[in-house]
This record gives C-alpha cells, structure tokens and sequence, in this order.
C-alpha cells in the first residue's frame, strides 16, 4: 500500500461517537463531513434521528457500536456515565481506543485510564474548547493526554473536530487544563453578570451594561500581556515586583466593590471571595507585592 493509499485509509476509518447531546451531534457530522462511517448509539435513541438522516448508523447496544469502529468517541455527562454505558460492553473494548470528551476531575480521569487498560483498551482524555456549533471549524481546539503514540495514530481524525493539543502522557492533564479554563471562564461569567446586576440598580438595561462590561472583558489578556512580555515567568520565578499594581491598591478595589454591593442589596459571593485573597495576602505582609501574589492563599487557603 502506497503512502497516498494508507493515508486514505486512515482518513475515512470508521469511528463511533456515544453520547448525542447537542456535543456528541455536533462532532458526528464533522466526522461524517469528513468522510468516516460513523455509528452511533444514545440512552435514547430518538436524540439519533437527525445524525442518522445525515448518514450514521444507530447501533443496537453499547457492544455493537463499541464493535463497530477501533476509534470510541465518548461525550457524556461524566465519567460515571461511561461506566454505565459501557458496563454491559467491556468484552468488546480489547483493541478500542477510547476517547473520552466527558467533564470530570482529573483524578476520575486518571482512574478511567487504568479501568480501560483493565480492559485491553487504549485511553485518551480530552477536553473541547468551544460550544457545539464551532466544532470542527478553524476556530475549535480540543486538549489531549495520554499515550504518544496513540494520540499520534488517531491525529488526523481527531484534528477535524477542531485542533489538537496534545499536553502529555498523564491522562489527567486535559482534563486539568480543561477544568482550568472552565474557572476562568464560569468566574468571568459570574463577573459579568454580578457587574450587570450592579448597573440594572441604577436603571441600565442590561443591553446597554453588556457590551461596555464585555468591551473590558477582551481587554483583560491585552492588559496582563502589556504588564509581562511573557505572562507567567515571573510567577514561575517567585517574583512578585510591586511597580504597577499591588496587592494593597487591588484589595482597597475588592473592598470598594463590597461596599458598593452591600448598598445595593446584591450577592456578595463572589465579591467576598475576590476580597479574601487580598486581604490574606495583606495579612501575610505582601501588600506591596504585585497582585499575584494573591496565587499563595489559592496555593495554600488554610
């Protein structure tokens, strides 16, 4: 078999996706887009008519769509939900690949890969970056761990449901970057929507309040990067220069947020657990620090 011929094997190999939320649904039509034989199975198996119309092919049992294909998409609720689905199936996983796109802990991910290998199958974790709609567009990225090689052998199917990033061979490790990037985002979001709560008080629709509160939201990255060429090193380094913004100047703001929201009547939540952090770092005496050194009392709360 020629390179041309092995690489259109490879290409249009066949795949199973289980789980058809509006996820699962969305990575089976990129994949069929893409030219694979798709098979499919979902608890419910009315959720499967739209990707079936579109040309996959509704397993019967968790077994026969584990059997169909070497490469096993999961989109779950969580890892328990695997374990369920694939409970009744584990005599057909010797030789499968796993890839389990489900939210879970690092940990429950660590443990789902030594359970797999258990099982003579093979485990990769990942974590999809953008919402079902951009799946499988220029702008979709997916983080992934776990064995090299295998990553390496399923690349080119997986890089269609958006880009690669392959993070290491600790099967945690996707899940934790995927995790860390759901903090940034559902305190963003909280932030959003505690700041918008603040300006409705004072008669603004939140339709005005949004796009000045999300105008300041993209220019957080722009911010931090024109303060460190290189965010991240001097956290690295243990340096923590106090020339722009310190801790005391960052928690006199937390405190001034906490006042304006007591005022008002709002949820103090999470404007009290941003105050915390500055105040325990001015309790430890790093007021004069830069503001991140606010990274000792989430390192180390008690």
């Amino acid at each position: 078999m020629n390179e041309e011929q092995n690489h259109t094997t490879r290409h249009h190999s066949a795949v199973t996706v289980i789980g058809l939320g509006p996820m699962g649904q969305a990575m089976t039509r990129t994949l069929l887009t893409g030219g694979h034989p798709v098979t499919v199975w979902n608890r419910t198996a009315s959720r499967a008519d739209g990707v079936v119309s579109d040309g996959a092919t509704l397993a019967a049992t968790p077994s026969k769509a584990v059997e169909a294909s070497d490469l096993v998409i999961l989109s779950l609720t969580d890892y328990q939900a695997m374990y369920d689905v694939l409970g009744s199936a584990t005599e057909s996983l010797a030789g499968r690949t796993l890839v389990n796109l489900s939210s879970d802990t690092p940990d429950r991910t660590r443990e789902a890969a030594t359970w797999a290998a258990g099982h003579d199958a093979t485990f990769l974790t990942g974590g999809v970056m953008v919402p079902a709609p951009m799946v499988g567009t220029e702008a979709a990225h997916v983080y992934y761990s776990g064995r090299d090689q295998v990553m390496k052998s399923h690349l080119a199917t997986l890089s269609l449901l958006g880009t690669a990033k392959h993070l290491g061979e600790d099967p945690g490790l996707a899940q934790m970057m995927y995790q860390a990037q759901l903090a940034v985002f559902l305190t963003t979001l909280s932030g959003l929507m505690h700041a918008t709560a603040m300006l409705g008080t004072a008669g603004m629709k939140a339709q005005e309040a949004l796009p000045e509160l999300l105008s300041s939201a993209d220019s957080i990255g722009d911010i931090l990067r024109a303060g460190e060429e290189n965010p991240g090193v001097a956290l690295d380094a243990g340096e923590y220069p106090g020339d722009l913004s310190t801790v005391t100047m960052m928690g006199a703001t937390s405190d001034h947020i906490v006042e304006t929201s007591t005022s008002l009547g709002l949820n103090l939540a999470l404007p009290l657990a941003v105050q915390a952090h500055y105040r325990r770092a001015i309790e430890h005496g790093h007021g004069g620090d830069n503001w991140t050194r606010i990274i000792d009392s989430i390192r180390e709360p008690r």
